[in-house]
C-alpha cells in the first residue's frame, strides 16, 4: 500500500514498523509531529517529557529493559541531552534505541544553526539521514536492526525540508520485537572511571566496524549516469536539488549514513568523474571528509555556509549556464510575526514596557513581545536562560537592577529549564522577579500537554504540577497570580512585585486563545465618533486593530477580535463598543 506522507509521518510509521515500544519526547519544530503522529499507534506508549535530557534518558532506559525506543526532539533540544548523549554511546544499549534529530537551516523557528552531525561524529554514533518520507520510514525502522548489531544509540538526521515535506511511502508490517531479557552487567553500564576507561576501546573499536560498513550499505549508493565530467557527493534534501538541477544524467553519490563516512567508497566515485562537488548544507562535514582523503572538490568556495538551500541557489552557484534569478517589479512588505489577536501575554508585556523594565526573555511565542510596538524582550538565549541570566544580571548590577528588571516564561519552558534557575535564586538570594505565563499548554509548537495541564500526551487525566505550590517548595514566599487580561491588576503587581525586598514569582494565568477550549467573546468595533485618534490603542500592537490613516482613526477587524478588552481598558474615550 502507498500513502502520501510527511517526512515526519513516515518517521513515525518507521518506528512503529521497526517495533518500538517507547517514545519519549520534548515538542520542538521541526520534530513535533513524529511523536504526535506516533501516538496513534496503540502498540507504542508515547510521552511528553519536561526536556530531552529526561527524554533521551527515558529512552535509554526502556533500551536496558530490553524495549525497542526512541526519543525526539529538535537540534537545539539535543544540546539539553547532550549530558547522557556522551555517556550512552560508552555503554551501549539492550534493545534498539533511535535518538531522531530535527535541523533548521534557514531558522524557521529556531534561535540558530547548528549541524548535528557534529554530534554523531563527537559521541562516536552512527547516523543515518533520509533524502525523502520513503527513506524517513526505511532509516527508521532499520536503525533498530543497525543499533541492536552495533550495540549503540542510533541518530536519524532529518531538517525542516525532509520533516515538511511530502513524497510518497511504501507503508510496511510491523515486526514486533519481543522484550529482550535485561542482565545486571555493571561494568557496562556503571560508568564510573574505572569501568568507563575500558569502555572507551570498545567505541573505538565499535566506530572501526561501522567505517567498514559504510563502505558496503546500500544506504550509501552511487548513481552514475552518463555525464562523468561532474560527480556530485551529497545527502539529505540536497540530494533532491541535485537531481532537480542537474537531471538524470549527472552521477551521484548519495550518502545514506553521514556518520561514519565512507573513505573507499568516495575515492573510488572520484576516480570514475573528473571533478568532484559536495553538495551539502550548513557545515563542510562531507567536504571536509573529502579533502582529508586528499580529493579536490568543490564545496563551500562556492556554496553558502548559512541558510537553506534551494534549487535555484544551487543552480545559481554550480551552474555556469544558469539564469539569473527573476526580480520582482515590486518589493513584498515585510510581514514579522505577532502575538495573535488575544494573547493573553500582551496585557502583561505593555504593562512591562509601560514601566520600562529590562525584561530578560525565553523560548517561546512570548518572544514575539521584542517586536514593535512592544519592544519589550531584550534577551533570548535558550530554554530557561532567562530565569539564570537575571540572577547574573542582578548580581553583577546590584539594586538599581533588582526593581527594574524581571524574566519572563512560560509555563513549559518553567518545567523545562526554568526550576533550576528559579532554586538557584533562592539559595543565593538575588533580588529577582521571574514571571511565569501560564497559558495552560505548550502554545509555541503547537498545543502540546505539559506537566502543569493535568492530561498527558493522549489527553488522557495525568499528574498536575502546582506552579504556586511548587515555587513556595523551591523557597519563593512571594508567588502572586493574575490575569494578564485585568490590566490594572497586572500594573499593580508587577509594580509590588519589583518593590519587593525579596526574590518573588509573577504567575499570569489565562489559557491560550488558540485553544479550542477557551470561549470566544464577540468582537469589539470602533465608534468612530468618540475615537480621538490617540493611537493608544496601536500600543499593544493587536493584529485585528489597523489605523486608517485618511480618517485618523483606529479600526477593528471582527474576524480577528477574539473580544478580550485589553484595548477598551487602554481608551480614555470608550470609543470601544462591544457587541455582547
Amino acid at each position: 500500500m502507498k500513502k502520501l506522507m510527511l517526512g515526519n509521518e513516515a518517521v513515525a510509521r518507521g518506528l512503529y514498523e521497526g517495533g518500538c515500544g517507547l517514545i519519549s519526547s520534548y515538542p520542538g519544530t521541526p520534530s513535533t509531529e513524529i511523536t504526535e503522529l506516533a501516538a496513534k499507534y496503540d502498540e507504542i506508549y508515547c510521552e511528553w517529557a519536561p526536556n530531552e535530557k529526561v527524554a533521551m534518558e527515558v529512552a535509554f532506559g526502556a533500551a536496558l529493559a530490553g524495549q525497542r525506543s526512541a526519543c525526539v526532539m529538535k537540534h537545539v533540544g539535543l544540546n539539553v541531552a547532550a549530558d547522557p548523549l556522551f555517556t550512552i554511546s560508552y555503554t551501549g544499549i539492550n534493545a534498539g534505541m533511535v535518538i531522531c534529530v530535527a535541523d533548521d537551516p534557514g531558522m524557521h523557528s529556531s534561535q540558530n544553526e547548528q549541524d548535528s552531525r557534529h554530534y554523531a561524529a563527537s559521541a562516536k554514533l552512527p547516523m543515518l539521514e533520509p533524502a525523502d518520507s520513503e527513506e524517513a520510514r526505511q532509516f527508521a525502522k532499520y536503525a533498530f536492526q543497525l543499533s541492536e548489531e552495533y550495540d549503540t544509540p542510533v541518530f536519524l538526521k532529518l531538517c525542516t525540508r525532509i520533516s515538511h515535506s511530502q513524497s510518497i511511502v511504501v507503508l510496511g508490517q510491523r515486526e514486533e520485537a519481543p522484550l529482550r531479557p535485561y542482565e545486571k552487567d555493571i561494568a557496562k553500564y556503571v560508568m564510573v572511571p574505572g569501568n568507563a576507561r575500558p569502555r572507551h576501546p570498545i567505541v573505538e573499536a565499535r566506530t572501526q566496524r561501522l567505517q567498514a560498513f559504510a563502505e558496503t550499505t546500500d544506504l550509501n549508493r552511487e548513481e552514475m549516469g552518463e555525464d562523468t565530467s561532474i560527480g556530485i557527493i551529497t545527502s539529505s534534501t540536497s540530494y533532491q536539488y541535485a537531481r532537480e538541477v542537474f537531471g538524470p544524467k549527472v552521477s551521484v553519490l548519495k550518502l545514506g549514513m553521514v556518520n561514519p563516512l565512507p573513505q573507499q567508497k568516495i575515492l573510488d566515485f572520484a576516480a570514475k568523474v573528473d571533478k568532484v562537488i559536495v553538495l551539502e548544507e550548513l557545515d563542510p562535514v562531507i567536504e571536509d571528509h573529502c579533502r582529508a582523503l586528499g580529493l579536490t572538490v568543490v564545496g563551500k568556495e562556492k556554496l553558502p555556509l548559512v541558510g537553506e538551500f534551494s534549487q535555484g541557489l544551487v543552480a545559481q552557484k554550480l551552474r555556469e549556464t544558469s539564469k539569473p534569478w527573476t526580480e520582482l517589479g515590486e518589493k513584498i512588505p515585510p510581514r514579522p510575526p505577532v502575538l495573535c489577536a488575544g494573547c493573553p501575554h500582551r496585557g502583561l508585556f505593555y504593562t512591562l514596557a509601560k514601566h520600562k523594565a529590562t525584561v530578560l526573555g525565553d523560548i517561546g511565542c512570548y518572544t514575539l513581545a521584542a517586536y514593535e510596538p512592544l519592544y519589550a524582550i531584550e534577551t533570548c538565549e535558550c530554554m530557561g536562560a532567562s530565569v539564570s541570566s537575571i540572577h547574573g544580571f542582578n548580581k553583577a548590577r546590584g539594586q538599581e537592577s533588582e526593581s527594574k528588571t524581571v524574566a519572563v516564561l512560560g509555563d513549559s519552558t518553567f518545567m523545562h529549564s526554568g526550576m533550576t534557575g528559579l532554586a538557584n535564586i533562592a539559595y543565593n538570594q538575588s533580588n529577582s522577579t521571574v514571571v511565569i505565563l501560564d497559558n495552560s499548554t505548550t502554545g509555541m509548537t503547537g498545543h502540546q500537554q505539559n506537566p502543569t495541564t493535568g492530561k498527558n500526551l493522549r489527553g488522557d487525566p495525568a499528574g498536575q504540577i502546582d506552579l504556586e505550590t511548587l515555587c513556595r517548595a523551591m523557597g519563593i514566599r512571594r508567588v502572586r497570580v493574575v490575569d494578564p487580561y485585568d490590566l490594572k491588576a497586572t500594573d499593580a503587581v508587577v509594580t509590588e512585585e519589583l518593590a519587593a525586598p525579596e526574590p518573588s514569582v509573577i504567575i499570569t494565568r489565562r489559557p491560550c486563545v488558540l485553544l479550542k477550549s477557551v470561549e470566544k467573546h464577540p468582537p469589539y468595533q470602533v465608534e468612530p465618533d468618540k475615537c480621538k485618534g490617540c493611537k493608544m490603542c496601536m500600543r499593544i500592537g493587536c493584529p485585528a486593530i489597523s489605523w486608517k490613516e485618511k480618517e485618523k482613526k483606529a479600526v477593528i477587524d471582527p474576524t480577528q477580535c477574539v473580544g478580550c478588552g485589553v484595548c477598551d481598558q487602554l481608551c480614555k474615550f470608550d470609543a470601544f463598543l462591544h457587541e455582547g
